[in-house]
């Protein structure tokens, strides 16, 4: 497997801390002339600096769950909307395993026969 570079390493951590267009972070971190994005993104199409990609977002995301945890727990209890609540309270169950069944309901609407010919 292929060593991720400093330049390809601060690329990645640029987009993910920042949030900004490959454009901006390929300036941000020293691509340089016109094609600075093509460049940036000829880069983040490599497999070992998607690998490293991925690995980033989800430690990003990781390290956000736990203030959105707090905020949906925060809105069960203390939401002035009883559907916000509701919606919240709902989230948390449904996190933790105790999904409620899917509701179906089945319309059949007009006639229809069945006809089985067994000769």
């Amino acid at each position: 497997m292929a060593i991720l570079t400093k330049r390809a390493k601060d690329l990645v951590d640029t987009l993910v801390a920042r949030g900004c267009t490959i454009t901006e972070a390929s300036k941000l971190v020293g691509y340089k002339g016109t094609s600075s994005r093509v460049s940036a993104s000829r880069t983040l199409h490599k497999p070992e600096v998607q690998a490293y990609l991925m690995q980033q977002v989800q430690a990003r995301i990781a390290m956000g769950s736990t203030k959105a945890l707090n905020t949906i727990i925060g809105l069960s209890t203390s939401a002035n909307s009883e559907y916000v609540k509701l919606e919240a309270s709902r989230d948390i169950l449904d996190r933790a395993g105790f999904k409620a069944p899917d509701k179906h309901q089945h319309l059949i609407d007009g006639n229809f026969s069945i006809k089985i010919d067994l000769g």
